[in-house]
């Protein structure tokens, strides 16, 4: 038996207008910084109207990716709600794929804008096993000081011991796929923001990173302590990490031809889930131009492909399906985005330069054997 696994970021799944651009420009959408508003009432007028007019082919590419998954269980990053979950299901998905996901799980996290990470699940897979929910855990509780992991440079970022060490959350699902146990961890790391204390922005918030995946491991690891060890278990770690390892920086430009260049980075917050053989990126197993979920840009002076969303596999898991490749959908992506020879897709319908996309991240797919 086997069971499909998806994972994807689907870029800010809202059920409520966010006005908080009227007094801070960082927030305001691009399209408002063209106009002269007179008051707070015109611009939550005009915010609202953005938005809805945006929202619908967004949300249909939303679910077009997710279709081209074929995926039996979701794992979503940076939704509002329960609320925002059901009825994007109800008026985009079922129109794509008819009665699924009906059962969906998420808890509240830490995040300031209120985005949470979520799981959505059959009642079966495509061959007609059963899925089985058995229980859920979060741990958006955790301080630094609970699992003991504070350390001198998250001092340099305002935080301190007593604070809770994931910007989301790590939320923990069991379930038995026809009888046999799975576990999911479903987490959305800190983002890289912008420079600061003379970093760029990737390295100034590594510190943070580094402790949510020192956390993510610290749950498996005393879940699994008192049945044999996590190498042992059936488990997946799946979400956006906000981190790579590795990336194609992309020179040149339409007239003269691109250039693409792995980079291999020397540190990253994914050494420490990856780098003793903990767990296994199943992503790699794809050619090292070909693992890229996300295309990063600010102009034609920094532009780069890298993996920001994960599978990660157990030893046990890993070993048992040493042959599973993931897919990787890129027909969501806008039109900006800059394909390596021989990756370009047809990309969906409607789908503009910028946007409307399906999202900024790609999803991650995988067929798991379950033996």
């Amino acid at each position: 038996m086997s069971v499909r696994l998806a994972t994807f970021n689907v870029e800010n799944l809202m059920n409520r207008f966010d006005y908080s651009g009227f007094r801070n420009n960082l927030n305001k959408d691009r399209t408002l910084q063209l106009f002269q508003i007179q008051d707070e009432e015109q611009y939550r007028q005009l915010e609202q109207a953005r938005t809805i007019a945006h929202a619908d082919d967004m949300r249909q590419l939303t679910a077009l990716a997710i279709a081209e998954t074929h995926a039996d269980i979701l794992c979503l990053q940076e939704v509002d709600n329960i609320g925002a979950l059901n009825a994007f299901e109800f008026g985009y998905l079922f129109k794509m794929i008819g009665e699924g996901y009906r059962h969906k799980f998420m808890v509240e996290g830490n995040d300031s804008r209120g985005i949470d990470v979520a799981v959505l699940m059959r009642d079966q897979t495509r061959h007609g096993d059963a899925i089985e929910f058995v229980g859920m855990t979060s741990h958006a509780h955790v301080t630094y000081n609970d699992f003991g992991i504070y350390e001198p440079q998250l001092a340099l970022l305002g935080i301190e011991p007593h604070e809770r060490i994931f910007k989301r959350d790590c939320l923990e699902v069991d379930v038995r796929i026809g009888g046999k146990p799975l576990t999911l961890f479903v987490s959305h790391f800190k983002s890289m923001g912008t420079p600061r204390n003379g970093m760029d922005g990737r390295t100034s918030t590594m510190p943070v990173r580094v402790a949510e995946a020192k956390a993510v491991r610290r749950i498996i690891e005393n879940k699994f302590a008192h049945s044999g060890g996590p190498a042992a278990k059936h488990w997946v770690i799946c979400g956006d990490f906000n981190d790579y390892r590795e990336r194609i920086v992309i020179g040149g430009d339409s007239l003269a031809g691109f250039t693409f260049s792995p980079v291999s980075e020397a540190e990253s917050s994914l050494d420490v889930l990856l780098g003793d053989g903990f767990c296994e990126n199943l992503v790699e197993r794809r050619p090292v131009m070909d693992r890229w979920t996300l295309y990063h840009t600010r102009g034609p002076e920094e532009r780069h492909l890298c993996q920001l969303d994960y599978i990660l596999a157990s030893p046990a898991l890993a070993r048992s399906n040493a042959d599973a490749i993931p897919d990787i959908i890129r027909r969501g992506q806008p039109y900006r985005t800059i394909f390596p020879p021989k990756q370009e897709v047809e990309l969906f319908p409607r789908t503009g330069w910028d946007r409307p996309k399906a999202s900024d991240h790609c999803p991650v797919t995988v067929t798991l054997n379950m033996i």
